[in-house]
């Protein structure tokens, strides 16, 4: 097995069905993110033009509950319809919400379009873990988990700069438009790429939608969202316990349901629980990428344009720590995983202690520096946690619920994470303060996460991890 594991390149990936396949995936996600950014970017203009303001926050909001709902059942999708008309549908899905962005006429149709949007979202980001697992040889899930994930850092990227270039000429319709077409271009790829048969089976077939798991985990998404938009400092802590409580609710729920969200593995003796665990620690860390360019504008004073490329060192190092990290050796992934939170902190440390109003160049580098090594952090882990979640089992039914629920894990993670970081800037303002409470205040939180990474990878090889948890998946529940 250590030898199938190890024998996967980058060259065996790009090449032949494999390029096709893997085209569809990132560049599911890719639309994603770049979505993501991109509407941000361009939103001034579009509420100046069609009016709507005191729904500013709303039209994010409306997005990411409707992004962690559909994630979360991404499982039955797969088991009723199959990789080939699941990606269909999601792209068709993303792109009529795109066009509704297009042509909304007022800020109503904008919120119902993003709604869809979200949820198309929701779905591509699920399949995309999903159908490597089951479209691809294992060899080459890690190097296909990096290479999907790295397209975040290309949305962050892209996204600020297409929106803004739009949005300066006037057009942001036009930005709509022209990811609509992006996306049926992809979406026409599909039916080339993934056969009809992958992923299909009856164990998958027979998977129901979770819908008690599913309205107790969107009503806290929801909460955590509303959170993030208030002013007043009691109600976000209160919002955010409240939905930390329904999360805990949440998880009895799904570990008793015979519609579940999270694979029943999870509650085994096998480190899957770890694994999770350590994709929502580096997930909620990297949300204050949120707040990186609002500081980069009141404390160093950079123009919106140069404050926004401050935000993106965070991705870019995420991307650069995951395409170097996805060619290590099996016997070096337990401690480059085990380590990852530790380098994520050190990067927050770095950037959070030389926050100060009116910040020189070098500092300003300084802070540059020290949010790459946060995302770094994020990527050396990221792509291997995501191949042993989805070693999970030999069963293609276990393996592919472990595989989409990474997916929906990063999702209400994130939300949490945006929420916590929302509570930490209003409670300190945008001066010095504010900035140290977020970054320091983030940190302190990560460092913990070593807890978890260290009890990832006991075997101390990956290929010796996965023998584990095929021997562990079925022991007696925790």
């Amino acid at each position: 097995m250590t030898d199938d594991l190890e024998s996967g390149s980058w060259r065996d990936l790009l090449g032949g069905r494999q390029l096709g396949i893997i085209t569809v995936l990132a560049g599911g996600v890719a639309l994603y993110a770049t979505n993501v950014y991109l509407t941000t970017s361009l939103l001034p203009s579009a509420v100046a033009d069609i009016g709507g303001e005191r729904f500013y926050a709303w039209v994010t909001t409306v997005y990411l509950i409707a992004s962690v709902s559909t994630a979360t059942v991404v499982s039955p999708l797969l088991g009723w319809a199959g990789p080939r008309r699941a990606y269909l549908f999601a792209f068709g899905a993303f792109a009529a919400g795109t066009l509704m962005c297009a042509v909304s006429p007022g800020m109503q149709v904008m919120l119902a379009g993003r709604a869809v949007q979200g949820a198309a979202g929701g779905l591509l980001a699920g399949l995309a873990y999903a159908v490597i697992n089951l479209a691809l040889p294992q060899r080459l899930w890690t190097r296909a988990s990096a290479l999907t994930s790295a397209m975040w850092g290309v949305g962050t990227f892209v996204g600020p700069a297409a929106g803004g270039l739009f949005a300066q000429f006037g057009l942001w319709r036009w930005a709509f438009v022209s990811l609509t077409l992006i996306t049926v271009g992809i979406a026409m790829m599909v039916p080339m790429v993934l056969t009809r048969a992958e992923g299909m089976n009856s164990d998958a077939a027979r998977h129901r939608i979770p819908v008690r798991s599913l309205l107790v985990l969107t009503t806290a998404t929801g909460m955590v969202a509303v959170a993030a938009v208030q002013s007043t400092l009691p109600i976000m802590v209160g919002l955010i316990v409240g939905a930390a409580a329904l999360v805990v609710v949440f998880v009895a729920l799904d570990r008793r349901s015979s519609a579940w969200v999270l694979p029943k593995a999870v509650f085994a003796r096998n480190p899957l629980k770890w694994i999770y665990l350590t994709i929502a620690v580096l997930a909620l860390a990297s949300m204050v990428e949120t707040f990186i360019p609002f500081f980069g504008q009141h404390l160093g004073h950079l123009v919106p344009v140069a404050a926004g490329f401050l935000g993106a060192t965070l991705a870019f190092g995420w991307t650069a720590g995951e395409m170097v990290s996805a060619s290590a050796d099996a016997r070096s992934v337990a401690r480059v995983v085990t380590f990852a939170p530790i380098v994520v902190a050190a990067g927050l440390v770095l950037a959070g202690t030389l926050q100060r109003d009116g910040a020189t160049g070098l500092e300003i580098g300084m802070w540059a520096l020290g949010f790459a090594v946060t995302g770094a952090g994020i990527g050396m882990a990221w792509p291997h946690l995501a191949s042993a979640a989805m070693s999970v089992s030999s069963d293609p039914a276990e393996s592919g619920a472990a595989a989409a629920a990474i997916s929906t894990v990063q999702l209400i993670a994130g939300a949490f994470g945006a929420g916590l970081a929302g509570v930490l800037v209003n409670l300190g303002g945008s001066s010095t303060h504010g900035a140290h409470l977020l970054f320091l205040g983030f940190a302190a939180v990560v460092v913990l996460g070593v807890l978890v990474s260290s009890r990832v990878f006991r075997a101390g090889t990956a290929a010796e991890m996965t023998d584990g948890f095929k021997e562990d998946t079925v022991r007696a529940p925790l």
